[in-house]
């Protein structure tokens, strides 16, 4: 991936998003030629020269300082995700050409596979990619349509954009599939060389109208936690709330784990579908998932 375009790609949509009324500046007279701010109204707003922005918006932006940084965030009002986003295109900004890699996948650790084993609700590891690296037995369950193939490893993202049982399995798939499209820029974002993830991008582009419509936004999220909704082929309609954490130990894998309200609808469709696909305890649920 290109990073100088990333950078230029990512400030102007997040330009074109503001308008002069929201940071207090006169709209002034006549049609505007561009959506949002003007990259000078910009400038003056971060305490900078226009002439400095233009050249930053062209992707100019390796050694600028974070305190210039932090101005611009707050000049085209970023979000955390959005301020982390742009601090990551200015880190991996490198003047030299850095070969596209692909990257070896660390292995997810047997302590982290008996946590995720343990766990008495849906839950799973994965990477920036969103490769399914390591699920529980009622993760797997919960996710069933997804497992379906067993032909190729797990990919949430593939599954959401190229598996038309995914706009039945998601009710509000469009909300699911924006996420998705935000979670892997951001990856992104942190490391603009992996070549899986520039494949799989690719690969999503070209077949998916709405993914590359998407991709073409530049929207980034965090997706530490939130709610989710399943419509599952089994047990109906399942609500629940889910919670991310990336592990220390093991940079770019991700824990995530589902709840449901207690005495809620959703959890008692969790418990049928668990009693249904109980693991024998000799099992162990989260075999490893082949590495794509």
């Amino acid at each position: 991936m290109d990073n100088r375009a990333e950078i230029r790609e990512f400030l102007a949509t997040r330009r074109a998003k503001i308008t002069p009324d929201q940071v207090g500046l006169p709209a002034g007279t006549g049609l505007r030629r561009v959506p949002g701010l003007r990259r000078e109204e910009v400038a003056v707003l971060a305490g900078v020269s226009t002439d400095w922005y233009v050249r930053l918006e062209k992707g100019h932006i390796d050694g600028v300082s974070d305190d210039v940084l932090d101005a611009v965030a707050r000049a085209l009002q970023l979000d955390d995700a959005e301020r982390l986003h742009l601090f990551n295109l200015a880190r991996t900004a490198k003047p030299q050409r850095t070969a596209r890699r692909r990257k070896t996948q660390p292995a997810v650790r047997d302590s982290v596979r008996r946590v995720v084993d343990s766990m008495s609700t849906p839950a799973f590891v994965r990477n920036g990619r969103l490769d399914v690296l390591a699920i529980n037995a009622l993760g797997r369950a919960l996710y069933a349509p997804a497992f379906e193939d067993p032909g190729q490893p797990v990919n949430m993202a593939r599954f959401c954009f190229l598996d038309p049982a995914s706009q039945v399995f998601y009710p509000d798939w469009e909300q699911v599939a924006r996420a998705t499209v935000a979670v892997l820029r951001s990856t992104a974002g942190r490391d603009p060389h992996d070549r899986e993830l520039t494949d799989l991008v690719g690969e999503l582009a070209t077949r998916n109208d709405f993914f590359r419509t998407e991709w073409a936004s530049h929207n980034v999220t965090l997706h530490q936690h939130g709610s989710k909704h399943f419509q599952h082929p089994l047990v109906g309609l399942i609500d629940v709330t889910f919670d991310s954490m990336e592990l220390p130990a093991d940079p770019g894998l991700t824990l995530t784990a589902y709840s449901t309200e207690p005495g809620s609808p959703s959890e008692d469709a969790l418990k049928l579908l668990a009693s249904w696909t109980a693991a024998p305890a000799s099992a162990p649920a989260s075999a490893p998932v082949e590495k794509h």
